[in-house]
């Protein structure tokens, strides 16, 4: 018997400045930890305004996580500490395992008419991996699979599967899963996800009614938690929907599609510490990792 999850709490992402001065909106971040785990931080960073994202995030270190950045349109450039140099295009993925510690920047550039669209989500590494060699997957929108229902539910799996169907990236600590869902309108649509697992679903376009719950539920924002009387159970863009443990999740929509992030892991249960780009176990590793940082000893493997 299948136990149907319903919503913990629901997040309206908020606007934040990250890197050299990028504009971006934060879905979620360090104040919702341990809430989210394994995952850290997701950030929204589609603007149709140069301005908002060109002067990019230069050199910076990571240590101890994974960071996905996937694109809907517009390009990111990157190099780092290892030699690796390319552009992140429109449909693709880049998967980064930070480990023991890269040194990267990222650089955003518009398509044609100015547009950039993509989302960072971090995930954490377990202990066992923090010091782990860093390495790359670098994920062409030609690599990844899309799924076309007989309903019109159109998935785009980056990573997971359903049924035989696998995406790219595999051989991840937290065995997550990352989907594109597209559901057309009029539809109800029930996805199975792994129990015990933590699972959120983040909206980018339309909208939709989660998990049958047409009643008002709790938002939190700016760090305070509150039951919203007068919400429209239909949520919508920039909206993250944090749901409770559960064998499956429903969305429905009635005149118009909905287009979602649907993301999963399994939760780590390990103590955090974490500043800026780095997230280790202690306080002491966290330390070490910025003495390391100014001292240039950060990087721990040979390139």
């Amino acid at each position: 018997m299948t136990t149907p999850r319903t919503i913990r709490k629901v997040f309206k992402s908020k606007p934040t400045i990250e890197g050299a001065g990028v504009y971006l909106k934060r879905a979620f971040g360090f104040s919702q930890v341990p809430l989210l785990d394994p995952f850290l931080l997701l950030d929204d960073f589609r603007s149709n305004n140069p301005a908002d994202y060109l002067k990019g995030f230069p050199w910076h270190p990571h240590r101890g996580i994974d960071t996905i950045t996937y694109m809907l349109e517009g390009n990111v450039e990157h190099g780092d500490s290892m030699g690796n140099r390319g552009v992140i295009t429109a449909g693709a993925v880049q998967w980064m395992t930070a480990g023991s510690g890269i040194i990267h920047q990222e650089m955003p550039f518009g398509n044609e008419r100015g547009g950039m669209g993509g989302f960072q989500l971090w995930a954490n590494l377990p202990a066992s991996q923090k010091m782990s060699h860093p390495r790359y997957r670098d994920i062409t929108a030609a690599q990844i699979p899309k799924l076309q229902l007989e309903n019109g539910v159109e998935i785009h799996i980056i990573c997971g599967n359903i049924g035989p169907t696998n995406g790219p990236v595999n051989d991840i600590a937290i065995d997550p899963l990352y989907l594109d869902i597209t559901v057309p309108p009029g539809i109800s649509y029930t996805h199975h996800l792994n129990k015990g697992y933590t699972a959120f679903a983040y909206i980018i376009s339309g909208k939709g009614l989660f998990c049958h719950q047409d009643k008002p539920f709790s938002y939190e924002t700016d760090e305070v938690s509150y039951f919203d009387m007068e919400s429209d159970p239909f949520l919508d863009n920039e909206t993250l929907v944090l749901f409770n443990d559960g064998d499956t999740i429903t969305v429905s929509t009635e005149d118009h599609p909905i287009r979602f992030l649907l993301i999963s892991g399994k939760p780590l249960n390990e103590p955090i510490a974490w500043h800026g780009p780095i997230v280790m176990n202690t306080q002491a590793e966290l330390a070490r990792a910025f003495e390391e940082y100014q001292n240039g000893t950060f990087l721990q493997q040979s390139i």
